[in-house]
Formats: structure tokens, sequence, C-alpha cells
């Protein structure tokens, strides 16, 4: 890109001062001059003093303003000359002017990185000057970054969806992995508590086995003392009925 912005040098010849021009304008002059002599040295902040003045001794002076922003644009403030160049515009008389001052705002504005807006004041300077080569290059150099800052743009949304759905696959995968996993260990935890059934189960039947058997004739002693109470009491009894019996008895008369 053609970054060199069109500094109009406004050389004022020693005779003018002395053609009927009053003393204010020869100061404003004087300024802008020394402004323009400090910028063709390339000394930027110094030239920047002496065209600031010159606005101060003229606030509607052309060259002050318009080379102020030529000023600020070489020290890289280029919002600050974005500025400058549009207060310059109400001062401009012809169309000449006013396509400078287009070209120099779509400099800044596309070293200010705001390409769409760099576009458009490029497409106005050519309004008022079509045939403006430079302006032309800059503005073909403008839309190819454009171009290209969209496709890179674009480049990383696809990106960041493909890395979505990647992350997505990879999610759906990782769940699956786990539902496996977790159907797994469900299964594992299912047949260890089977064995674990079985191997209580085993357990009892060999304690079981192990306690001796009692044999069917056999009788427990709470049986065997329940049976002798039995005894005893069928005993008491037929005493009592054997003792009845007895003092029931009489003496049978001998009938001789």
């Amino acid at each position: 890109m053609k970054t060199n912005n069109k500094l109009h040098i406004y050389l004022v010849l020693l005779f003018l001062t002395f053609l009927n021009l009053p003393f204010f304008a020869q100061s404003t002059r004087s300024l802008v001059n020394n402004g323009v002599e400090r910028y063709k040295k390339n000394k930027f902040n110094e030239a920047e003093i002496f065209f600031r003045k010159g606005i101060e001794s003229d606030v509607k002076n052309y060259e002050s303003r318009f080379n102020l922003g030529d000023a600020l644009y070489k020290q890289g403030k280029y919002n600050e000359a974005i500025k400058e160049f549009q207060n310059t515009l109400a001062l401009a008389k012809t169309d000449l002017q006013k396509s400078e001052i287009f070209h120099n705002i779509g400099n800044s504005l596309l070293k200010a990185n705001k390409i769409k807006e760099s576009i458009g004041a490029y497409r106005e300077a050519l309004k008022y000057n079509p045939k403006d080569l430079e302006t032309k290059y800059n503005l073909s150099y403008a839309l190819k970054l454009m171009k290209k800052q969209k496709k890179k743009k674009n480049n990383k949304k696809n990106n960041k969806n493909n890395k979505n759905k990647k992350n997505n696959k990879n999610d759906k995968k990782k769940n699956k992995q786990n539902n496996k996993q977790n159907k797994k260990q469900q299964e594992q935890q299912k047949k260890d508590k089977k064995q674990n059934q079985k191997q209580n189960q085993n357990k009892q039947n060999q304690q079981r086995k192990k306690q001796p058997t009692r044999n069917k004739n056999e009788i427990s002693k709470k049986e065997a003392q329940r049976i002798l109470d039995a005894l005893k009491n069928n005993e008491a009894e037929l005493q009592k009925k054997m003792r009845q019996k007895k003092t029931r008895r009489t003496n049978v008369e001998k009938d001789w």
C-alpha cells in the first residue's frame, strides 16, 4: 500500500509579503512554512507544533489543518489524524482538495485496521477524482485485505465448529464407553453378589453337616423329664385309687 500522504507545501515567495498581505496572514504563512520544513526533515513532532500554532493563528486556514493531519499520520497517531482531516473537509473549496482529504482519511483508517471504513473513504475520494490511480490502488489493496480477513474469520468459525463437533463426538464416545463400563460393573456386581450368596449357602450347609445328628429313637432331656413326670403322676393316681378301694371293703358275716 502506498502510505505517503499528499502533503501540500504552500511555499510563499518572498516578494508576496509585499503584495498587500496583512500582517496576520504573513504570520500564519510563516508558521505553516516552518512546519513544512520540519516535515521534510522527518521531524514530524516539531512540524506538528508549528501547524498547531498556524491553526491558533487562523482557525480557518486550510493548509495548517491539512498538514497537521499529515504530521499526526506520520507519527502513527491515526485516530487524531482522521479527526483533523475530517475538520479540514469543511475548509476544502475544490474537488481535488476533497479527494486528497478522503484519500488521507482512507490511509489513516487502513493503518488503524479499520478496513471497511477505509474502503468507504477511498470510494469517496474517487467520486471527487475518478482518475486518481493511487487511490484506486489503495482501494484495491483494502478490498483484498477485507476479503482475506473474511476468509480468515470464516476459517476460524469453521475450525471452531469442527472443534465443537469433534468435542461432541468425543463426548458421545466417552459417554458410550462410560455406559458400557457402568453396565459391565453392574454385571460384575450381580455376579459377585450371586457368588457371595452361593458361598454363604455352602458355608451354612457345611456348618449343618458338622453339627451332630440325633437318632430318631433318642429323646431330649426335656422330653424324658416330661415322660417321667407323667409316669409319677400316673403312679400317684393309681395308688390313690387303690387306697379308695381298700377302704370301701366291708367284712362279710359268716352264715354258720
